[in-house]
């Protein structure tokens, strides 16, 4: 326990009921998702990755393994938390020594759930888990193989998942070109790898265009994401948080990322990101989401505070009068009536569609 608790820097908070009795429906994925994610990444470059690092220790049955098969992954600039949890779980197919297919999945299973406990508060790391878990197990013709066709199967399957998943960005990144014209300004909110792909890709087809980011508060990511748009040579301009409807008039259209898209086609996000989305609509402006696939997850909040709660301490610069309570929450939910489109590695989607293919799943 000590050791993980040393491993990871977000422990867990308590997780409503609500949740609870989701746990184990949080990620799920259309029949097809293979074939269209294959076709697309197989257009894109191969991600680089990085030869002369050491492998990491081999997982085997342990947890402490898994968890470092995974901070291993987590440290390379180009694998998001999900990707990593991908990774990991592959290797501990590879390394297992179950001599059974039940064996291997308990252990797999087990492997998920400690990946999924090292941050509860993480959407994206749970659904990419418990969608590892469905694409490698789920078809039943793998009882009548022997086991060592079976299991070089799955781990076929999961370097397979981890490669597309690797190339997710770059897909979405080519798939949102249409939506950038010259000319343009546009308005994202805090840090998002995805969109920050999206605008590098923009800016090498030499297409001219303005960004506005805000600040991006509970932790200011915005500031850094200004920093890397300004590294590429685009115009950008940072805005307080509340400064968003002031500026609205000059925004053609809005591009943010998001931490989980939910089964109503919605998504959670860092905080801010709903008033945006409000904003936005009022005024006719078109919000597209970018996120990953693996971010798909078996979710249906109900309102504001129907959520795995995630806070982050907020930094003010003067001191708090004793007694002040301060809201702490990092992130917020936007219903799908105020998103426009949906920018995944699977297509461009309108939130009803990933609200239909996610429910008739699970009909």
């Amino acid at each position: 326990m000590e050791l993980d608790a040393a491993q990871n820097p977000n422990p867990n908070p308590p997780i409503s009921a609500y949740y609870q009795t989701r746990a184990d429906h949080h990620a799920v994925v259309s029949s097809d998702w293979l074939a269209h994610a294959a076709a697309a990444a197989s257009s894109v470059p191969d991600v680089d990755v990085d030869a002369d690092a050491a492998p990491p220790p081999s997982p085997g049955t342990n947890d402490a393994g898994v968890i470092e098969e995974f901070n291993f992954w987590r440290r390379k600039p180009e694998a998001a938390e999900a990707v990593s949890a991908i990774m990991a779980l592959t290797a501990v197919i590879r390394s297992s020594r179950a001599t059974t297919m039940m064996e291997l999945e308990i252990e797999l299973k087990k492997a998920s759930d400690k990946l999924k406990s090292w941050d509860a508060t993480s959407i994206s790391l749970g659904a990419a888990c418990d969608l590892f878990m469905r694409f490698v197990t789920r078809t039943s013709h793998l009882e009548h193989e022997k086991f060592d066709a079976a299991k070089s199967r799955l781990i076929e399957r999961g370097e397979k998942f981890g490669e597309i998943s690797l190339k997710a960005r770059k897909t979405i990144a080519m798939l949102s070109q249409d939506f950038i014209s010259d000319g343009c300004t546009m308005l994202v909110h805090g840090y998002s790898r995805v969109v920050l792909e999206i605008l590098k890709l923009a800016a090498s087809n030499r297409k001219l265009f303005r960004v506005l980011c805000t600040e991006g508060r509970p932790d200011r990511t915005g500031l850094r994401m200004s920093n890397e748009i300004a590294a590429l040579g685009i115009p950008v301009k940072v805005l307080i948080d509340s400064a968003v409807a002031y500026s609205m008039d000059e925004v053609d259209m809005i591009f943010v990322g998001a931490d989980g898209v939910v089964e109503s086609g919605g998504i959670i996000n860092m905080m801010g990101t709903y008033q945006i989305a409000l904003v936005a609509h009022s005024m006719n402006k078109p919000l597209y989401v970018a996120a990953e696939s693996y971010k798909f997850a078996r979710l249906y909040p109900l309102d504001q505070k129907d959520m795995t709660p995630a806070h982050r301490p907020i930094d003010f610069g003067v001191p708090i009068p004793a007694g002040v309570e301060i809201e702490t929450s990092a992130r917020d939910y936007t219903p799908p009536q105020y998103l426009t489109l949906l920018l995944t590695d699977l297509g461009v989607l309108t939130p009803s569609v990933v609200s239909d293919e996610l429910i008739q799943l699970y009909l």
